[in-house]
């Protein structure tokens, strides 16, 4: 191979975390997970890097510029849910303790530091269920003990695994069915007008009674899916029924109850209309002043169309002091023989180099663990996640997805931020952070058939690096 010498500006560890530093005799450490191979967020050697020569068409190479800083990283990991809570206490002792490490654990696992978790029953819980007794708008029932018996555990068991810290934020899929136009907590119907306050009301005592138990909450979302009628809890909310319900009651009654800390996502559906809806809500000074931020997710791609990643990007620009932030993806149409597919896993590679480098400050896997049926789903709505229970072996599967999940999660620490890197042919996709200890870690995903040499360029100086199909790599600079 030519020699070659990578035009960017001098290697800078970051102008928030220190002083220029030149990437001359530093070390590549390299991560690596590959289809067809035992390779699962292995260690596979290291590189140096070395005064290199002007790239050519032939070679491929991988620009990184630390000194361009962007986003800072919020964190990275999954939702606790009612059926990832039943499914763990179902499993062993030995088990749980297995999936804690593999999860939380920033040496042994691969470091989640965010979780999302459903204000009372979504579709991945056993029935339906919510926090009041039928026609009680003044939530004089109020109570989670339903959550006592298999969430309330779980997320303490998994709040002493991260070592009592953790980004959590709640969502609702529907209000109670009295306070819905269509007298359900299914198949989407509206929020009535004149349950809007007591709506409100219902997410603080929902944070109250969470942070009464030692569990404190983030923030919350307004709305899981506003746009979607399903089978399960759902409800609909046009873009300005969110802006209106944010700027009247939910967002006045935060504050008023003294959660005006507490941060309120807003959108909290698919990429595809995420610029209309930040459009409607931003632009009103009076509703804005209360969003945090919006959510995304990944469904509109669910027929195999192109996602819209660029959405996300549209709306990073025209709003830059809001977050987004990815809260919710899995893969769909659980099937036990597919496990072991490596699209599940390319698909979060992809989802999550371009949503980084798009804009979004966190991203956030749906289920953290399901049983061997996808489930349990009361709906009959059967999905994978990063790991499954197989509740009739006592054994733990862990999917592809969790080890391309763990190439960012483990490497890429809250407070990161993203740094400016491109590939120079479209089968290497990449994004690139500097921790706050100044490491720098970049992810390169290879698409193709075929492995791949390329040139890790910074600066003035590049390593060579061997990158396998269908491979995951997390390369460490300290």
């Amino acid at each position: 191979m030519k020699k070659c010498l990578c035009l960017l500006l001098p290697f800078i560890a970051s102008i928030s975390f220190g002083q220029a530093t030149s990437a001359k005799n530093k070390t590549v450490t390299i991560y690596a997970t590959a289809e067809n191979t035992t390779l699962r967020l292995s260690k596979t050697g290291t590189a140096q890097f070395q005064l290199l020569a002007q790239p050519v068409e032939s070679e491929i190479s991988v620009f990184v510029d630390p000194s361009k800083t962007f986003q800072s990283v919020l964190g990275i990991g999954g939702a606790l849910t009612d059926a990832s809570a039943e499914t763990f206490a179902k499993m062993s002792k030995k088990q749980q303790d297995e999936l804690l490490t593999a999860y939380y654990d920033k040496e042994k696992g691969i470091g989640y530091s965010i979780a999302r978790t459903n204000i009372h029953s979504c579709d991945f819980s056993s029935g339906s269920y919510t926090y009041v007794k039928e026609g009680d708008s003044s939530l004089q029932s109020f109570s989670i003990d339903h959550d006592k018996t298999y969430r309330l555990p779980f997320i303490k068991s998994v709040l002493k695994a991260a070592g009592g810290k953790l980004t959590l934020y709640a969502s609702p899929w529907s209000p109670p069915s009295f306070m819905k136009t269509n007298g359900e907590m299914l198949h989407g119907g509206k929020l009535k007008t004149n349950m809007s306050q007591s709506w409100a009301n219902y997410y603080v005592k929902f944070i109250k009674a969470y942070e009464k138990e030692g569990i404190p909450i983030w923030g919350i979302s307004v709305q899981n899916e506003p746009m979607a009628t399903q089978k399960w809890e759902s409800c609909i909310y046009t873009a300005e029924e969110e802006r209106d319900f944010l700027k009247k009651f939910l967002g006045p009654t935060m504050h008023k109850a003294g959660f005006d800390n507490k941060k309120i996502i807003v959108w909290d559906h698919n990429r595809d209309l995420m610029v209309h809806r930040a459009n409607v809500i931003f632009d009103d000074p009076e509703a804005a002043k209360y969003a945090w931020g919006m959510g995304f997710h990944w469904y509109e791609d669910w027929s195999g169309g192109t996602p819209m990643f660029n959405n996300v990007g549209l709306v990073h620009k025209a709003y830059p002091n809001k977050n987004i932030m990815f809260t919710e993806g899995c893969g769909e149409k659980f099937d036990y023989s597919k496990l072991t597919s490596w699209y599940l896993g390319e698909r979060y590679g992809r989802a999550m180099i371009s949503d980084f480098n798009n804009g979004s400050v966190g991203w956030t896997d749906w289920n953290i663990l399901l049983d061997e049926t996808g489930g349990p789903n009361h709906a009959g709505n059967m999905c994978f996640a990063p790991v499954h229970a197989n509740l009739q072996t006592g054994s733990l599967i862990f999917t592809n997805a969790y080890y391309y999940i763990g190439h960012f999660s483990k490497f890429v620490q809250p407070g990161a931020k993203l740094i400016n890197s491109a590939s120079s042919r479209s089968p290497l996709l990449t994004t690139a952070f500097v921790n706050k200890d100044k490491s720098i870690s970049v992810i390169v995903m290879n698409q193709s058939d075929n492995a791949v040499k390329y040139n890790l360029c910074i600066g003035t100086y590049a390593a060579i690096i061997d990158i396998l199909p269908h491979a995951m790599e997390t390369l460490v600079i300290k």
